[in-house]
């Protein structure tokens, strides 16, 4: 750290850690390297993890000008979020649980303490025990900042798996041509019902269709929100020129509907896929043949 002239008062102990850290910031970084969390991660070059420790260096002396250490939102620590992310995302991949992972974050102050102890050999030791304690809350605060990076890239990556099985539960069955059909099974929320227009729309505008059919036999119960969502999906459909049905509406929905006083008098409903199925057919100008009896089968 900078000599300082006889009588010359102390910086802040924030400063004197910043210029501690823009001066070892070589040296923190060199011994970063060797530590298990950049070295599990930058496997294939030595320099690859140095170079990612000098980063995060910079990022604690830029935190620490700002006189900000206590702050995980400060902007110094924007720069390096994204590699911190990627960091405790390989170790998590690796099996580490977020507790190992933070001891492992942990384990980057002891390197930097016993430099700052060597600096700072012959300073009064109210100044060592002062820049001590705002380094070690730095570094606390950058753990913190590395949990919460991590914590906000798993919440991502959960809800795109939980959108990707939305997408999965919701296929778009091509019945014949012009007439698809999207079976709905389990609880419709708003983000399903929204995947489940979506994906419909998507279908009539590819396929062409000029029928729509929504099956709701294993829909378990029907309320205000999801006859709402049915609505709108039916109104949608209508925009894009194809006529929805409604089908497989059980006696107990039924029953429920009218209790709630539910009005789907705009919509075309069926008992059944197959009944609905049907309809579309006729209106299509196709007759169903039995082929026992061979004559037409008309619904």
């Amino acid at each position: 750290m900078p000599e300082r002239e006889a009588g010359e008062p102390l910086g802040t102990p924030t400063l004197e850690v910043r210029d501690f850290l823009r001066q070892r910031r070589e040296q923190i970084a060199q011994r970063w390297a060797d530590e298990p969390l950049f070295r599990a991660v930058f496997t294939l070059s030595r320099d690859e993890a140095v170079e990612a420790g000098k980063a995060v260096v910079d990022a604690l002396a830029q935190v620490a000008d700002a006189q900000r250490v206590e702050d995980s939102d400060a902007a110094g620590f924007t720069g390096v979020r994204e590699q911190l992310a990627r960091m405790t995302a390989a170790r998590s991949r690796a099996g580490l649980s977020a507790t190992q992972v933070s001891n492992e974050l942990a384990a980057l102050w002891p390197p930097v303490e016993n430099l700052l102890a060597a600096d700072l050999e012959q300073a009064p030791s109210e100044e060592l025990r002062a820049c001590t304690t705002t380094l070690s809350v730095l570094m606390g605060t950058l753990r913190v900042v590395a949990m919460q990076t991590a914590l906000s890239e798993g919440q991502a990556l959960i809800d795109r798996q939980r959108l990707q099985l939305l997408e999965v539960a919701t296929p778009v069955i091509r019945l014949w041509d012009g007439i698809v059909a999207v079976p709905l099974i389990g609880t419709l929320d708003s983000a399903r019902s929204q995947v489940v227009m979506e994906t419909l729309l998507n279908a009539v505008v590819d396929q062409h269709a000029r029928f729509a059919i929504l099956d709701i036999t294993g829909v378990p119960t029907v309320d205000s929100l999801v006859a709402q969502h049915l609505m709108k999906t039916v109104a949608a459909a209508r925009l894009m020129g194809a006529e929805c049905i409604v089908s497989g509406i059980r006696p107990a929905i039924a029953q429920t509907m009218v209790h709630l006083g539910l009005d789907l008098g705009s919509v075309l409903t069926r008992a059944s896929l197959a009944d609905a199925l049907g309809y579309c057919l006729h209106e299509l100008g196709v007759d169903v043949v039995s082929t026992t009896t061979g004559s037409a089968v008309r619904r």
